[in-house]
C-alpha cells in the first residue's frame, strides 16, 4: 500500500483493510508511526467481545475448544510463522507449509509473509531506533500491542521475505487474512447452535462457542504472543551478549511453547530450538521433532556445539619491554 492510500482517509483504511490492493514489494515511501485508530476499533472489539462471557455461560466444551484452539494456534505461530516462515530453521512439504500458514492466520495475526517479513526486520534492527516494536525506543505498550496498528506496519514487505513470496497460496493467504478467521469464528456458531438443536441438555450454544472458542481464545493467543515482543526484553535472564536487550524466561516459554528462551533465539537465530540446554522446555520444539517422525518435517537445525559451550577467546599477552641494566 503506497503511502497515499494509506492517508486516504478512514473509508479508504476501512475498504483496504477488508479487500486489500495487491501488495507491492515495499511500501512507497516512510509512513506514519502513530496509531490507526480505524484499525485499532476491531482490535478493542475483539476484547470487548470476551465480556460477552458473562451472558453466554460456559461448558465444558466451550472451554476445550478454547484451549484447543489457544494451543494449535500459539504452536503454530511458534514453530511455523516464526522458525518456519522467518527463520527457515527446518523443511517441510508444500501443502504442510500451507496448512499451518492457514492455521496461523486463524490466531488474527496477519498472513504468514507479513509476520515473517516483519520479523525479519526486527532481527535486522533489534532494539535500534528503526526496531518498530522496541520496548527500549518507544515503551513497553507500543511494543505489546501498538506497534502493528500504526501505518508503517500495515504493509507487506516481500523484499524482505521472497522465498515465499513465490508461492502464489501463501500470498493470497497473505492478502486475504481476514477470510480464515471469519470461516473460524462462523464455524465455532454454527457447531454451538447445531449442538443446542440437537442436544439442549448439554447446556451449549453458538454465542458460548464463539465467545469462548474464538474472542477468549484469540485474546490469549495475542496476549502471549506479545509478550515475547515486550516483556522478554525488559525482565529475564540474559545468558549470552547480544547487540539487543533479549532476555530468557521460563514462564514467558511455557506459555508461548518455547518463545520465552528469547536471549538464546536473538544470540543463534538459527535453530530449531529455542530451549537451548535439556532444562529449558521447548514444547514446539518436542512437537516438530515428533512430527519429523512422521516425515512432516526435516532437517531440524540444531544448536552448534560452540553456541553451547563457547570457549573464552585467548587474551593476548602483552610484549614484553627490555629493561637496560647498568653496567
Amino acid at each position: 500500500m503506497s503511502a497515499k492510500k494509506s492517508a486516504g482517509g478512514p473509508l479508504t483504511s476501512v475498504l483496504n483493510w477488508i479487500v486489500p490492493p495487491a501488495a507491492p514489494v515495499a511500501p512507497a515511501g516512510p509512513l506514519p508511526e502513530r496509531l490507526d485508530w480505524v484499525r485499532a476499533i476491531p482490535f478493542l472489539g475483539m476484547h470487548l467481545g470476551c465480556l460477552l462471557v458473562l451472558w453466554v455461560g460456559w461448558s465444558w466444551l466451550a472451554l476445550a475448544i478454547a484451549a484447543f484452539l489457544y494451543a494449535l494456534r500459539v504452536f503454530t505461530l511458534t514453530a511455523f510463522y516464526h522458525r518456519y516462515f522467518a527463520h527457515r530453521a527446518f523443511k517441510t512439504w508444500r501443502i504442510v507449509q500451507f496448512v499451518f500458514a492457514a492455521i496461523g492466520t486463524s490466531a488474527v495475526q496477519r498472513g504468514p509473509l507479513w509476520w515473517a517479513a516483519h520479523h525479519r526486520h526486527h532481527h535486522t534492527h533489534s532494539d535500534d531506533p528503526e526496531d518498530l516494536h522496541s520496548p527500549r525506543q518507544k515503551g513497553i505498550f507500543w511494543a505489546h500491542t501498538l506497534w502493528f496498528l500504526s501505518p508503517r506496519a500495515e504493509a507487506t514487505n516481500l523484499r524482505l521475505i521472497p522465498d515465499f513470496a513465490r508461492y502464489p497460496e501463501l500470498r493470497l493467504l497473505d492478502r486475504f487474512d481476514l477470510a480464515v478467521p471469519v470461516l473460524l469464528a462462523a464455524s465455532l456458531y454454527g457447531l454451538g447452535a447445531l449442538i443446542a438443536w440437537q442436544a439442549p441438555e448439554l447446556g451449549v450454544t453458538g454465542m458460548q462457542l464463539l465467545v469462548w472458542g474464538f474472542f477468549v481464545s484469540t485474546i490469549a493467543v495475542y496476549h502471549v504472543t506479545y509478550l515475547v515482543n515486550s516483556a522478554t526484553h525488559l525482565v529475564g535472564t540474559r545468558r549470552y551478549k547480544t547487540k539487543d536487550d533479549s532476555r530468557n524466561s521460563m514462564i514467558i516459554a511455557l506459555l508461548t511453547f518455547g518463545e520465552g528462551w528469547h536471549n538464546n533465539h536473538h544470540y543463534y537465530p538459527n535453530s530449531t530450538r529455542q530451549g537451548f540446554f535439556w532444562w529449558e522446555i521447548d514444547l514446539s520444539y518436542y512437537v516438530l521433532r515428533f512430527m519429523s517422525l512422521l516425515g512432516l518435517v526435516w532437517d531440524l537445525r540444531p544448536v552448534p556445539q560452540r553456541i553451547l559451550h563457547p570457549q573464552p577467546r585467548p587474551v593476548a599477552e602483552p610484549a614484553s619491554v627490555a629493561t637496560a641494566l647498568p653496567s
